[in-house]
């Protein structure tokens, strides 16, 4: 994980304003949100978390760029994803205790925003409406990914004779 840096709530709720997954809250829910977050730097070339490691928090790109890989059959290492400011990577990890899927490295000096699962569980029993629409919006965001995920697959598929 990389260095913490704080909580910076206005910088936070800026982000999060533009961030899909939140797109359904209202100011007053954010700011309850923004509360159970925290700001991290992340120096170019750090590891954010590794494919195989038990996860326990989502990450969103305040700034910089970061990359999504996976080590292929041969053991090379293969970019998934770039992702860029907004972009969350992690979703599944608080809501499941498996491990994570790929590994993910600071391409540059990045700043993220992390909610754990504990911090995310607590807005689940407090406000159980904010927690509501946070699930809604990861269904649609998982939702989305196995549809992209479907169509590539699809395309590297032979058709069925």
């Amino acid at each position: 994980m990389p260095q913490q840096k704080g909580k910076f709530s206005a910088d936070i709720l800026d982000l999060l304003i533009n961030i899909p997954l939140f797109d359904s809250l209202v100011a007053d829910e954010l700011a309850v949100v923004v509360k159970s977050m925290n700001v991290v730097d992340a120096p170019k070339g750090e590891t954010v978390f590794k494919e195989g490691e038990r996860g326990d928090f989502v990450c969103f790109v305040a700034d910089g760029i970061l990359e999504v890989w996976k080590r292929s059959e041969t053991g090379e290492p293969v970019v998934l994803s770039t992702l860029s400011k907004g972009r969350s990577m992690g979703e599944m990890s608080i809501l499941d205790n498996f491990p994570r899927s790929a590994t993910v490295r600071a391409r540059t000096k990045a700043t993220l925003v992390t909610l754990s699962r504990a911090n995310f569980d607590d807005i689940l029993e407090k406000n159980p409406r904010i927690g509501i629409k946070i699930l809604k919006g990861l269904a649609r965001l998982l939702s989305l990914n196995l549809r992209k995920t479907s169509s590539r697959l699809a395309d590297y598929m032979l058709p069925v004779t």
